[in-house]
Order: C-alpha cells, then structure tokens, then sequence
C-alpha cells in the first residue's frame, strides 16, 4: 500500500438535489497521470473515472448515471458503496446466537447489495483527509432490518502510480452481519456504447461458487477445463458463448470466486493481487488487489436498456464488475464460514481492495 501520492487538492461542486430535496456533491481526485477521479456523497459513488490509453487520450472508464435522481431511482448499484451486506442473504433472514433476523426482501424474497435503501442510497459524510477522500456513514439499529448500530468509513485514496485504494473499517455495539464492496462497473475501452466482450479477464481462482435459479449459492465447483477458469486470461465474449449451465442460469457470469490465499475459513489473507483485466485496444488495464477470500464477477448481463451516460441507453455486457468482499449467504453458511461473517462490539471490520489502472504499450 505504499504508493507514491499526488498531493493535489480535492475539490468539491454542487451536483444536484434528490427527489425529497437533498442536495449531493462531488468530490475529485486528481493524480500526476491527469487521472480524474470523481465520488459522490450519494452513496459513496464512484462517478468518474477519466484515465489515459496507449495514446494518452483521456476517457471515462467507469459506467454511470447523468444525474442524482437517476442513481437514486435505478437499480445498478452503478459505483456505489454497498452495505450493510454485499450481495444476497437467502430468504432476507439469518440466524445470530439463537435470534433470527427477517431483511429487507428486496429480490425475490432475498436481500440483494443492503435492501432497497442500503449505502447505495445513503448520504454519507465527506472530509478531505491528507489527500484522501473519508466517508463516514452511521447505520442505526434496525436498518434494513440487521441488528446492531454499525459506525462505518471508508477512505479513498488515488495514487500517481494509477492505485486507487479503498480502505473499508466498521464498528457495531450488537454482533451483526456485515459485508462490504464496491459495484463499479468498469469499460477499459472508454467507448460509449461499447460492451465488454473483448477484454481479457484473469482471475486467481481455483474454485466458484454455483448458484440456483434465485442465485443463492449451492456449492463450490472446480473451474478447471470450464468457463469459469480464468486463471491463465480469456477474453470474456468467447467464455460467455460457452454452453454452461450456469452461465444461462445467471445469463452471463454473476458469480463468487474464491480466491487463493482465501481458501481457509477464520484466517485473513495478506494483501494480494487477485485479478486483472486487459482492453487491447486502448491498451489500459486493471490490476485488483484484495485482502479479501471472495471476488464476484458479474457482467452486466441486465444492463440492456438502462439510463447511461447522457441519456444513452446501456447495451447487455456494457460493463465488468469485480466486487471484492465475502461469500454470498456467508452468513447463513455453516460454521466456521459464518463466524467469519460476524462483526462483534470490540472488533472492527477491515478490508482493503485497490484497483490499479495502467496502460501496456
């Protein structure tokens, strides 16, 4: 995590008002490569991210929304911070010493990303820190039904090497459940109206989670000599042509990966490279390092149609996203699977994920 910092100064402007008449901000980051990177106060968003090519032409490699109220009405989870709980809990309920817990059913009869108002669509509290950008966010007991207040921050940080970091802690005063992640969508070509079937994906995995028709995990399956082995890099629109059952089930890949290093259920990884992604034809890649056991790759197989950037309707594919984090329905897993779920009074939630963006010659 020692990269060299850009000091230049964060600046702030008015975006716009939500329908009940808040107002959001913007917040940007700027590093020695000209890279601008743009965060909401409106659920800790990631906005923009304007990055050069092989050429040095700048272009926006993030998918979004034109206006607040766009992201407070759409159901992309386009750059937001999620919580309380990434992904799904099975049946919106859970078991925590001996008490049940009913959610927010918000899919299905399944939570997704936190519940219909998790973080995505929480204003969260910004001050810039040393450079960096802190959100601070009090989620109080009973939000979207888990127990527990959870106090929470997260700082991002943008490099001049092209390392933007995003350090995650949480407190609570109740043992809870709690999982967190960013659902940026990423499009290395910078293109509108581009999909994302060319990139090359690789992904340090030896086993994913299957899923059923309610994308609830069943078990774990070994990704040798199927589609979902990315270890050695594929370009995706080649892996999403693939017959698989579990690819039309998802209508494309929305699925957890376990990640080396993350195997062991109650150990911490160290913090690794899990991940990466290659557009050739612009030449930029992401790299993604994550202490964390899990990395959901999904991508965007229900975007068709959806708001994008200045007006322009998504097409299917349109953007990847790789969202480090825990298990989907961790939480109702077995044990020690589960213990690793819970967040205690006296304990803090850590994670660390950082996404590097490059170019290759």
């Amino acid at each position: 995590m020692n990269h060299p910092l850009h000091m230049s100064p964060i600046t702030s402007e008015p975006w716009g008002t939500l329908p009940g008449g808040d107002a959001c901000r913007l917040y940007t980051l700027r590093n020695a490569q000209d890279m601008k990177l743009t965060i909401s106060d409106l659920g800790g968003t990631l906005v923009s991210w304007h990055a050069p090519d092989r050429a040095g032409r700048l272009a926006d490699i993030l998918l979004g929304h034109d206006t607040p109220a766009a992201y407070a009405s759409a159901t992309t989870y386009m750059g937001a911070l999620i919580g309380r709980w990434a992904n799904r809990i099975a049946g919106a309920r859970f078991m925590l010493d001996g008490v049940g817990h009913t959610l927010d059913r918000n899919e299905n009869g399944n939570l997704l990303h936190g519940g219909a108002n998790g973080f995505h669509r929480a204003l969260w509290q910004v001050e810039e820190d040393r450079g960096t950008l802190l959100l601070r966010l009090d989620s109080p007991e009973g939000d979207g039904g888990f127990p527990g207040n959870v106090s929470v921050e997260v700082r991002y940080t943008l490099a001049d090497d092209g390392t933007l970091t995003i350090a995650y802690e949480a407190v609570t005063d109740a043992p809870t459940a709690l999982s967190l992640t960013n659902h940026a969508y990423f499009n290395l070509s910078g293109e509108a109206g581009a999909d994302v079937r060319g990139h090359i994906l690789t992904i340090d995995a030896d086993a994913f989670f299957e899923v059923d028709e309610q994308m609830i995990p069943i078990g774990l399956a070994d990704v040798s000599g199927s589609a979902f082995d990315f270890r050695h890099g594929a370009p995706l629109g080649a892996r999403l042509e693939w017959p698989h059952a579990q690819l039309a089930r998802a209508n494309g890949f929305d699925h957890c990966y376990v990640l080396r290093g993350g195997e062991q259920a109650g150990v911490r990884p160290a913090l690794r490279q899990v991940a990466s992604v290659y557009e050739p034809g612009s030449g930029r890649e992401l790299i993604v390092t994550t202490d964390q056991r899990g990395l959901q790759c999904y991508t965007g197989n229900y975007l068709q149609g959806q708001p994008g950037r200045h007006g322009a309707p998504c097409v299917k594919h349109a953007g990847l996203c790789l969202e480090a984090g825990g298990f989907p329905n961790q939480i109702n897993m077995a044990a020690p699977e589960c213990d690793d779920a819970v967040l205690r009074p006296g304990g803090t939630y850590r994670q660390v994920t950082q996404y590097k963006l490059g170019v290759r010659a």
